[in-house]
């Protein structure tokens, strides 16, 4: 009976926040998509063990590394997603925006079997926002936090107790750097990449101190990606003369929603200002991996491109059908693995974790880390095992696992600006409702 009562609330509660929404001139699709209100406010009352039950703990499986260790380049690609091809390569729409990127995801290895069409990852619950997706492709897990979810740099500690990607490289000995054009610290992505794997962190305020750039140079999130990858080219040319293997890992921003940023190289193909963004990016990725392709370390390196999120810029994807599943961007290159598996794979950005480790030539005793699983062995993933339905239900709700794990200081956090902003609206939604019920009155 305290159930109902509460999931009445919840519900009771979702009605409101619907109201305010239509006075402020969302729609309630957006917004329910923007914010998964529903679902969370619901999932708020419910506890589930699916973590608990299928998370697998990389301290407890034995890894193999090769003899000669394989560099690493991980290259997420802000709002990212398999649905900006067209539909004969397997996206969304009539003409294909990011046609390097296709070629590059068909040549190499998506994970879609013998089917001609590109695959990509789902992103689950607390992997749909920049840290979210950074902490699922390196961790295996959702960012369930119980404060804002760009907070946690607020935080003094970041799932201290969990192994990632940077802490078995770290271990391993690879020297890591994190590189990006806006600043690092924003959602806790400096304190997550320094406390697992001590990566050196070089962003928008690195690169000015470096003399990069005048000191007040800023474009929409800090600098635009065409200097990100002239930079990458510079720290991988040192990095290549040091006799450790390394990690480079790039988050790019130009991309970014709303409309993204036209750079001075963009073209004007598209009547679309987004679309020509995109198809910039597109060429950007061929132009760096093609560089990387003429360098004397390419045949040791594995070289993984992921978008970390699905945009959430809802106009650019307006003539999408509702039944189209859109997915995160992925392609693996030159991996020493070979898929056991030649059909096309149902998988999340989960399963990065234990993939981009086996396509480096690493062997994973169970072909699992986290609550991913090696695209490149015949294991199921829990997408394939349980249904992605199933799954995302399972992960919207609470779990006493990752409460453990992320050790949320919550006096010590703050609110975002994004955060903030939807409070305001809120107010000011209930003050125009109060407002017209009393002259209506």
């Amino acid at each position: 009976m305290i159930f109902r009562k509460k999931r009445a609330y919840g519900y009771a509660l979702m009605i409101s926040f619907a109201g305010a929404f239509f006075t402020t001139g969302f729609t309630v699709a957006n917004a329910w998509d923007d914010l998964d209100i529903g679902n969370y406010l619901v999932s708020q009352f419910e506890t589930s063990d699916f973590i608990d039950q299928n998370y697998v703990d990389p301290k407890d499986v034995k890894l193999e590394f090769p003899e000669k260790k394989k560099n690493l380049i991980y290259l997420y690609l802000e709002s990212t997603e398999v649905t900006f091809a067209d539909q004969k390569s397997g996206g969304a729409f009539r003409e294909n925006v990011i046609p390097e990127l296709t070629s590059i995801a068909l040549e190499n290895e998506d994970f879609s079997g013998e089917d001609d069409k590109l695959n990509g990852g789902y992103a689950m619950p607390g992997a749909t926002w920049t840290m979210g997706a950074l902490f699922a492709q390196t961790s295996g897990l959702p960012l369930k936090i119980s404060i804002d979810k760009n907070a946690m740099d607020s935080q003094s500690s970041f799932f201290p107790e969990i192994v990632t990607l940077g802490d078995i490289l770290h271990k391993e000995g690879y020297n890591q750097e994190f590189l990006l054009g806006s600043v690092g610290y924003f959602g806790g992505r400096k304190l997550y990449f320094k406390s697992h794997g001590n990566y050196e962190i070089k962003d928008y305020s690195y690169w000015k101190n470096q003399h990069k750039f005048d000191p007040s140079y800023w474009v929409n999130w800090g600098f635009e990606d065409k200097k990100l990858y002239e930079y990458a080219k510079e720290e991988l040319t040192k990095l290549s003369k040091k006799p450790e293997p390394f990690n480079l890992t790039l988050l790019t921003v130009d991309t970014h929603f709303p409309d993204g940023y036209v750079c001075e190289i963009c073209q004007d193909k598209f009547d679309d200002q987004y679309a020509n963004v995109y198809n910039c990016a597109s060429r950007q990725v061929k132009e760096f991996v093609d560089w990387c392709k003429t360098q004397d370390w390419f045949d040791d390196t594995t070289i993984v491109i992921s978008g970390d999120h699905p945009t959430m810029d809802h106009d650019f994807c307006n003539n999408v059908p509702m039944e189209y599943e859109r997915t995160v961007y992925t392609a693996y290159i030159n991996s020493k693995a070979e898929t056991e598996i030649k059909e096309r794979r149902d998988y999340t950005t989960f399963d990065d974790f234990p993939t981009t480790l086996a396509a480096m030539g690493v062997k994973i005793e169970g072909d699992r880390l986290g609550l991913g699983t090696n695209l490149f062995s015949g294991e199921r993933t829990l997408s394939e095992k349980y249904g992605r339905e199933f799954e995302k239900g399972e992960l919207e709700k609470k779990s006493k696992l990752m409460i453990k794990f992320g050790q949320i200081d919550k006096n010590a956090a703050f609110e975002s600006k994004e955060a903030k902003e939807l409070k305001e609206k809120e107010k000011k939604a209930k003050i125009e409702a109060e407002t017209k019920n009393a002259s209506t009155n």
